[in-house]
């Protein structure tokens, strides 16, 4: 079996390098059982590219594009990258303002989109968000069918630029709640570098079948794409996220890597609790995934039920890859941590005046290394989110364990300040979601006039479990030894599913907006 890739500096040069390796080994699949081989996704790539070269698009072209997670999607991506154009992927649930603030900062000249799908019209939501401007973009839909031509009348690959000097091929769009989303600038180099830490430490190999089950415009899609790529493994792709046709698809292709986020673990974990006889995938070896908090729990929950690891991860727009579990780590560190720091992550923990922590010392996470982004495209928002050493300043908090693994404790703005004490949400997620009547939990300040803030925790009622009383949710924090001022002063039991994102990580702020002015006296 051949080594991994994992020296390329393009996303051509590594798809060319994969396929002088491993042309007809399997790359893409999808649940209605299309294929695809590497060396298929490149002679097409190459034929789109051509195609999209007749329509304008060259090297530094600025192209949106806003699709689902299909062979099309990557296709369309590899032959824009062979041409050198700046892409803009944009996650398929994002609307009016947010896709045409990116347009039009990106000065996208196509936007890519599917037509009218999932039952909206992605091809009039951007004639509408560029209506007003004198030039607007070419709108091109690439759902099933792709623009081609002759591949003969390509020009040249770029060379590829020495290290330091790579040109910026993407934008990625962190979520804006209050204000715009942010443009984060990335190499092909930059995002290799994480998807190439994701590979080592996940020891992913050529007999493995993974999954992309998450928005592949997400910032892990690159990450994942290069595992693939790096190791020669193909991927079952999900276009429209059904639980039961994905367990279908994965047991019919023999998926051994599944997973995404948190919700995604224990989405599996209620269909395995239904047949505890038979594993629901039998040839699964792991979940992976990140975006959102793992509470130890969950780990040890699906080790004893599903008897596979979870190794989950710590990454970001800005970052794509930071910390990750593997399976060489130890079942306690994989409870406990978002493992250790990639191959060439440069990760420290430090203090509010910039000193590193001690080991165990809660302080901010700083990053650097390849993987890390080139600034954002406004540069005015680069001022503040680099220390005086040229890290990146995340905004989350963690400790740094002795055995070198990262314990993500919360963010710095997700602190609860109560009667002047700071209290972290996360400590108290994580305890009750220990409770078997809780299916998922946020824990968030809402405004008081005594306290400043009060302790609220949000909960979603597990399937078929009894609804969680505040008395239970008491008992539950005392035994787990938190201090008495941590303890929730009001409970409020969701009705339905908690606002997420795409990558489904609770979204907050949309709690704290709709229950500020909940009485709870």
């Amino acid at each position: 079996m051949s080594e991994p890739i994992y020296d390329a500096r393009t996303f051509w040069e590594l798809l060319e390098r994969r396929v002088a390796d491993s042309p007809d080994r399997l790359m893409l699949i999808d649940a209605d059982d299309r294929t695809m081989t590497f060396a298929e996704v490149r002679d097409r790539a190459e034929r789109v590219a051509a195609g999209f070269a007749a329509l304008g698009v060259e090297e530094g072209t600025p192209v949106t594009w806003v699709l689902p997670t299909r062979m099309e999607t990557i296709v369309a991506s590899m032959a824009l990258s062979r041409l050198g154009a700046v892409q803009n992927p944009i996650i398929h649930i994002y609307r009016d303002r947010e896709v045409g603030f990116c347009i039009r900062q990106t000065g996208a000249e196509m936007v890519l989109v599917p037509g009218e799908w999932g039952g909206f019209d992605y091809t009039a939501m951007v004639e509408r968000v560029t209506a007003d401007l004198d030039a607007p973009p070419a709108i091109l839909e690439a759902y099933a069918d792709l623009p081609e031509g002759d591949p003969a009348t390509l020009p040249p690959v770029a060379p590829t630029a020495e290290p330091g000097d790579e040109p910026i091929c993407w934008t990625y769009y962190t979520s804006g709640t209050t204000s715009d989303p942010k443009g984060v600038l990335h190499t092909d180099a930059g995002l290799i570098a994480g998807g190439v830490g994701l590979a080592r430490a996940l020891d992913m190999q050529a007999d493995d079948v993974g999954s992309i089950a998450f928005p592949y415009a997400h910032i892990g899609g690159p990450d994942y794409l290069v595992c693939m790529l790096a190791s020669g493994f193909p991927a079952v792709l999900i276009e429209q996220f059904d639980l039961t046709t994905v367990i279908e698809a994965f047991r019919r292709h023999g998926v051994t890597l599944a997973g995404g986020s948190t919700v995604f673990y224990t989405m599996f974990l209620g269909v395995q609790r239904q047949q505890p006889d038979e594993p629901i995938i039998p040839t699964l070896r792991m979940l992976a995934g990140g975006g959102a908090p793992k509470p130890p729990e969950v780990y040890y929950e699906v080790e004893a039920e599903m008897g596979v690891p979870v190794a989950h991860g710590y990454g970001m727009t800005e970052s794509p890859m930071i910390c990750q579990g593997s399976p060489r780590d130890t079942p306690e560190q994989l409870a406990n941590t978002e493992g250790s720091p990639v191959f060439g992550a440069e990760v420290a923990v430090v203090r509010p005046d910039g000193t590193e922590c001690d080991a165990g010392e809660e302080g901010e996470v700083v990053i650097a290394g390849p993987q890390l982004f080139r600034g954002y495209r406004d540069p005015a928002l680069d001022e503040g989110a680099f220390d005086d050493r040229g890290r990146f300043r995340s905004g989350d908090l963690a400790v740094m364990r002795p055995d070198g693994h990262l314990t993500l404790t919360g963010r710095v703005k997700d602190i609860i300040i109560r009667k002047g004490e700071n209290i972290a949400a996360r400590e108290i997620e994580d305890v009750l979601y220990a409770h078997p009547a809780v299916g998922a939990v946020a824990v968030i300040g809402l405004p008081d006039p005594e306290r400043g803030e009060r302790v609220c925790a949000v909960v979603e009622t597990a399937d078929g479990a009894d609804v969680l009383t505040f008395d239970d949710m008491v008992a539950t924090c005392g035994a787990a030894g938190l201090m008495r001022q941590k303890v929730p002063e009001q409970l409020v039991v969701y009705e339905g599913a908690l606002p997420r994102n795409a990558t489904m990580k609770i979204l907050k702020h949309e709690l704290r907006d709709e229950l500020a002015d909940l009485s709870w006296q």
